[in-house]
């Protein structure tokens, strides 16, 4: 079976050019899975914030969810982990799409292989600050309260979270404690699992361990890589180039 494993696309609702442009590579790359593949598997951050409220979406995102429709009418099953940037999700992706939505992490048996997929930031060390900010805004307390403004203010106000979150000043130092922690969980889980995927730090990279691999998908803002997952094979490619970064029997 075919699965594609993929992260941080950071499609946005307000978008400049350059947005519109990557947009458009992603409607196209996720276009050229429909029918060719049997799993999507979106390891978080796809949407660069999501909100739903009762009877409302966000319709910005109508092409890109239009395409997510076409991929399972086609037979490919759809999951999604959340992300730091798309997390407030109520039923909308599940029952109008047919998404399997999953909190913290995806773990399952495919092709024979035990598979572990997260986000990541969850793994990695974050300062203080945008620690407890990051627990805060995903309380229910928060989402109910931010589904009681009107669409117009709320997206405003989330925008600017969305901005704060995404642009927040990493130094190289802290970066490489991030890709460290994401590193050392993935050792940890290659006791148990023979695949393991995180996204989150926008840094392609492969690691083999004594009996399992660690794939970072990277990104869709720099690098446009994700990974092709399948009986035989585990690669982390680059679709602008058409080129694989990484690839290895599994």
């Amino acid at each position: 079976m075919k699965y594609i494993i993929v992260s941080d696309f950071h499609i946005k609702f307000k978008e400049n050019e350059d947005d519109i442009n990557r947009r458009h590579l992603v409607e196209a790359f996720l276009n050229s899975l429909v029918g060719n593949v049997d799993g999507l598997i979106l390891a978080g951050d796809i949407f660069d914030l999501w909100v739903e409220w009762g009877k409302v979406i966000i319709k910005n995102y109508f092409n890109i969810l239009r395409i997510f429709d076409n991929l399972k009418q086609s037979g490919t099953r759809l999951v999604f982990i959340k992300g730091n940037h798309d997390f407030w999700f109520s039923d909308f992706l599940k029952k109008e799409i047919g998404f399997e939505v999953y909190e913290k992490y995806f773990a399952e048996e495919i092709n024979g292989k035990k598979l572990f997929i997260s986000h990541g930031d969850m793994y990695t060390k974050n300062d203080l600050r945008y620690s407890v900010f990051s627990r805060l805004v995903r309380t229910k307390t928060a989402q109910s309260i931010f589904r009681l403004l009107h669409p117009d203010i709320a997206l405003s106000f989330g925008n600017k979270l969305s901005r704060t979150s995404r642009t927040r000043k990493n130094s190289q130092k802290l970066l490489e404690i991030k890709e460290k922690c994401l590193i050392a969980t993935a050792e940890k889980l290659s006791k148990d699992y023979d695949l393991i995927v995180f996204g989150h730090t926008h840094n392609p990279m492969r690691k083999d361990f004594d009996s399992s691999v660690y794939i970072n998908c990277g990104d869709w803002i720099n690098h446009n890589s994700f990974c092709y997952f399948d009986e035989d094979k585990v690669e982390l490619q680059d679709y602008v180039n058409t080129k694989i970064l990484k690839s290895e029997d599994f």
